[in-house]
């Protein structure tokens, strides 16, 4: 599975330790689309990076991590065929995906411990899509993306 990591100055620290923490998995590689350094940056830009590469199947999913993780997540759920969710605990990670087919992660560095955090990343990477009545809203969440435009 290929995940594609970014974030903004606040999330730089635990966007690495993420990566660490996945790396040396079997079947798993870690695409780090930055920032390189902890220096001031704009969370669209790397929400952006990490959006289009899931929506362009260049990463089954992704993971992004800014101070709150509304913004970040906010910007990925722009990019077409992104459902980035933003999420607290391992709980809300598992539904997301098994009920919302949720294909971007978006933590909060300032929101939640480091435990926390790594505790969802592998809730998420773990979870499955149910399918089923989900599929349906799910499908109507991908149409509104074309809804209203012209």
């Amino acid at each position: 599975m290929r995940i594609a990591l970014g974030s903004d100055h606040a999330g730089f620290e635990l966007k690495g330790r993420i990566a660490a923490h996945l790396s040396g998995r079997p079947g798993v590689e870690v695409v780090d689309l930055g920032p390189a350094d902890a220096g001031r940056v704009d969370y669209p830009v790397f929400a952006e990076r990490v959006g289009r590469a899931v929506s362009a199947g260049e990463a089954a999913v992704g993971i992004l991590v800014c101070g709150s993780g509304i913004g970040i997540s906010i910007a990925a759920n722009k990019i077409a065929g992104v459902r980035a969710a933003l999420c607290h605990d391992d709980f809300t990670a598992r539904m997301a995906r098994a009920h919302n087919d949720a294909n971007v992660l978006c933590l909060g560095a300032r929101v939640l411990g480091e435990g926390t955090a790594l505790s969802a990343v592998d809730a998420f990477l773990a979870g499955t899509f149910e399918g089923g009545r989900h599929a349906e809203r799910v499908a109507l969440i991908s149409r509104l993306e074309t809804a209203g435009e012209g």
